[in-house]
C-alpha cells in the first residue's frame, strides 16, 4: 500500500529545489490530489442531482433526459450551479423553502414542458 505524503511535506519538498524527476513526480501527485478532490465533490453532488431529477420526473411527468434538460435550463436561467439548484430542490423534502429565483424559473420550465407536450 502507498504511503501518502502530507500536503505540507509536499510544499516543503517543492521549496527545497528537488531534482527534475522529483519535481515532476511531486507536481503529478499535487495534480492527482486536486483531481481526486474534484471527483469526490462531483460524486457527492451527483446524488442530489439524481434525486432532483427524479422529483422533476414525478412533477412533470417526463423522461430522465427531459428532467435533466429542465434542471440544466433552470440552472442557466438563474445563473446558479446545477448542483446548488438540485440541492435546493431536494431540501424542499425537509421543509425548506425553494429560493424564489429557482422557484420562479422551475415553474416556468415546468409550464413550458407541459405546453410542449400538448402540441
Amino acid at each position: 500500500m502507498h504511503q501518502v505524503t502530507p500536503p505540507r511535506v509536499e510544499q516543503r519538498l517543492l521549496r527545497t529545489a528537488p531534482s527534475a524527476g522529483d519535481a515532476a513526480l511531486l507536481a503529478e501527485v499535487v495534480e492527482l490530489r486536486a483531481s481526486n478532490q474534484q471527483l469526490g465533490r462531483a460524486m457527492e453532488s451527483r446524488a442530489a442531482i439524481d434525486q432532483a431529477r427524479g422529483m422533476v420526473m414525478a412533477l412533470a411527468p417526463c423522461s430522465s433526459e427531459r428532467a435533466w434538460d429542465l434542471l440544466v435550463g433552470v440552472s442557466q436561467h438563474c445563473n446558479i450551479k446545477l448542483r446548488d439548484v438540485a440541492a435546493a430542490l431536494v431540501a424542499t423534502t425537509k421543509d425548506r423553502t425553494l429560493p424564489e429565483p429557482i422557484q420562479r424559473e422551475l415553474r416556468r420550465a415546468l409550464w413550458r414542458l407541459r405546453e410542449a407536450d400538448r402540441r
